[in-house]
């Protein structure tokens, strides 16, 4: 037969989510440790009460055990069983019944305004706690958010979609919806930007639903990396001209070309700064960053001996 979790917390199958939690709250309370100090007994119901209350009170988990009971919950059930969004990963209760207790009550100490009150009503006491069926929020969901270099200069909207489960009408069952969320790009953002959708993620009738954060990540580019608000990019340029001068062409991400004359010679270590050609201030995109050019000299592989004469002349005093 395995384990009875409604027998547990003294309850019918027919059992409402509001009986769910009363009976949870008065049970809880009754078998809580610190009002049986070594109470072994005790503490087993208390456990047992908190395992059945983190299956009963998900809807997912409550409708597989109703239909394929303890085995099929803690086993998992098959993907072609026909239930979709099943518990199919199999449960396995974490086991820290006091936590179920805190994030019921919503506070470390629920005894304490019992203990605090005058009219020493036990009832009343523990049913004034001001903590009482508080949903505690699920931790945030983050997601990376990769845009091109192109998007961050320009500015873009992003659209994209979620998939999340929400409550139904009657308060006790979920289905799984899609929803767009649109992210406005700004201008000039930089890696690390997190964009928050509050209580966007799945609802459940004893949670608050967690935020989901997208975080932004550059893609890699053909001919840029960023640093701060600066645009780096490397030219190759071959050893002759990296002696004598040349002309670097780079393409920005708005479609211009730009020719840099570079005069200097051009040394290991050695870079070239042309103002105002970076990303976008993020505020104030009116502003830009630099553009920073470094330089991949490119040797010869091989030298005749004539060429080799030259350059000794050239270069050898």
């Amino acid at each position: 037969m395995g384990v009875d979790y409604y027998s547990i917390l003294q309850l019918t199958r027919s059992a409402t989510d509001a009986d769910i939690k009363k009976h949870y709250r008065k049970l809880s309370l009754k078998f809580h440790p610190d009002k049986n100090p070594n109470d072994q007994r005790a503490a087993d119901r208390f456990k047992q009460v908190a395992e059945a209350y983190d299956v009963l009170s998900d809807p997912r988990k409550r409708a597989v055990y109703d239909q394929f009971g303890e085995e099929g919950l803690k086993n998992g059930v098959p993907e072609g069983s026909g239930e979709a969004g099943a518990w199919t990963k199999g449960y396995t209760f974490h086991g820290n019944a006091e936590k179920v207790f805190r994030d019921f009550f919503g506070g470390d100490n629920p005894f304490q305004e019992f203990y605090d009150r005058v009219d020493g009503d036990l009832s009343m006491g523990f049913g004034g706690l001001r903590g009482r069926g508080r949903k505690v929020q699920d931790p945030p969901i983050e997601r990376d958010l990769f845009l091109s270099l192109e998007e961050v200069y320009h500015g873009c909207t992003k659209k994209m979609k979620i998939s999340r489960r929400v409550m139904n009408e009657d308060g006790h069952t979920s289905s799984i919806r899609d929803k767009i969320l649109t992210i406005t790009v700004k201008k000039g953002w930089k890696p690390g930007t997190r964009i928050t959708f509050p209580e966007e993620g799945d609802q459940g009738p004893n949670n608050v639903p967690a935020d989901i954060v997208f975080i932004v990540k550059d893609k890699q580019h053909p001919r840029f990396r960023r640093e701060g608000v600066n645009l780096i990019h490397t030219a190759k340029v071959h050893l002759g001209k990296a002696l004598t001068g040349c002309n670097v062409e780079i393409n920005t991400l708005d479609d211009r070309i730009l020719h840099i004359p570079i005069n200097d010679i051009v040394k290991p270590g050695y870079t070239k700064t042309v103002p105002g050609e970076g990303m976008p201030i993020s505020t104030d995109p009116s502003q830009k960053g630099d553009l920073i050019i470094e330089f991949n000299i490119e040797f010869p592989t091989t030298l005749t001996p004539e060429k080799k004469d030259m350059i000794k002349k050239a270069l050898l005093h």
